[in-house]
């Protein structure tokens, strides 16, 4: 009877450690990961949001724009911990897809899930108190015209914008390196942080433009290679070519002037 005992006891043990590798944790956060791995359309957004907002001040009820939200994972996340409202945006996940994810997550009430392109966005003036961007804003703000004309305007007078991405480590001024020809694509637009904050810099609406590399590059994209995703599998050989060597994920951020400070940068 003695020696049955240490086998329930490692029993009991297994089943634990496998209740507690399905779940994620991101920050304080905790989330079936089977949910999460199944709705990834790139490297975990998850990571990247939680590290890329960790200072940013959101209180309840405040209203916050999550632009190409994919699955809505970050809109999860936001509504989840900061009891805001989220607008889910995103051109290629239905509204009607989302809606049903959220509702799935109890979450109906907080987030409304929106389809729409980045360049036709039915939002009013300063209607925002945030806006965030994970894993899609270099597909469109690449613009120079886009953060002023499309984005800038929704955001309140001091509102931030938060924006993660896939980045380089040094601008590809020579020419693709060799061993990346076969996956990188100009269409990607991967760009430095000094790219981003010179194009940033130029805008007339914003101001305190910062950007820095992300800590979770190697873990956010390792876990979406992982995941059982036909798209994940195609990234397997580029990341491999990359070796640690090119690619990094960049974050940057902003603040929406108020009108005095429009006026002065317009002069």
């Amino acid at each position: 009877m003695l020696r049955a005992i240490p086998s329930i006891f490692s029993l009991m043990s297994l089943r634990l450690l496998k209740l507690r590798s399905d779940i994620l944790k991101i920050g304080e956060l905790e989330f079936d990961d089977d949910m999460v791995m199944s709705n990834m359309m790139g490297p975990n957004a998850l990571r990247i949001l939680e590290e890329m907002i960790r200072d940013l001040d959101l209180k309840k009820g405040m209203r916050i724009l999550d632009l190409g939200c994919g699955k809505g994972l970050t809109s999860i996340y936001l509504a989840r911990k900061y009891d805001v409202i989220v607008y889910a945006v995103d051109l290629w996940i239905s509204a009607t897809e989302n809606y049903e994810r959220f509702k799935e997550q109890g979450l109906e009430e907080m987030i409304i899930p929106i389809h729409a392109e980045a360049h036709d966005l039915p939002f009013a003036d300063n209607f925002f108190d945030a806006i965030v961007a994970v894993d899609s804003y270099q597909y469109y703000g690449h613009e120079a015209e886009y953060l002023d004309k499309h984005l800038a305007p929704l955001l309140k007078k001091g509102g931030k914008i938060f924006v993660g991405i896939p980045g380089l480590k040094m601008e590809f001024d020579d020419g693709i390196p060799t061993v990346m020809e076969p996956y990188y694509k100009l269409e990607y637009n991967f760009h430095t942080c000094t790219w981003w904050k010179e194009l940033w810099g130029k805008s007339n609406l914003v101001e305190d433009v910062r950007c820095c590399e992300l800590d979770c590059h190697k873990r956010a994209w390792d876990e979406w290679l992982s995941c059982d995703n036909e798209h994940a599998k195609g990234d397997i050989p580029m990341m491999k070519a990359d070796a640690g060597r090119y690619y990094n994920t960049v974050s940057f951020s902003a603040v929406r002037k108020n009108k005095r400070s429009e006026v002065r940068s317009q002069q």
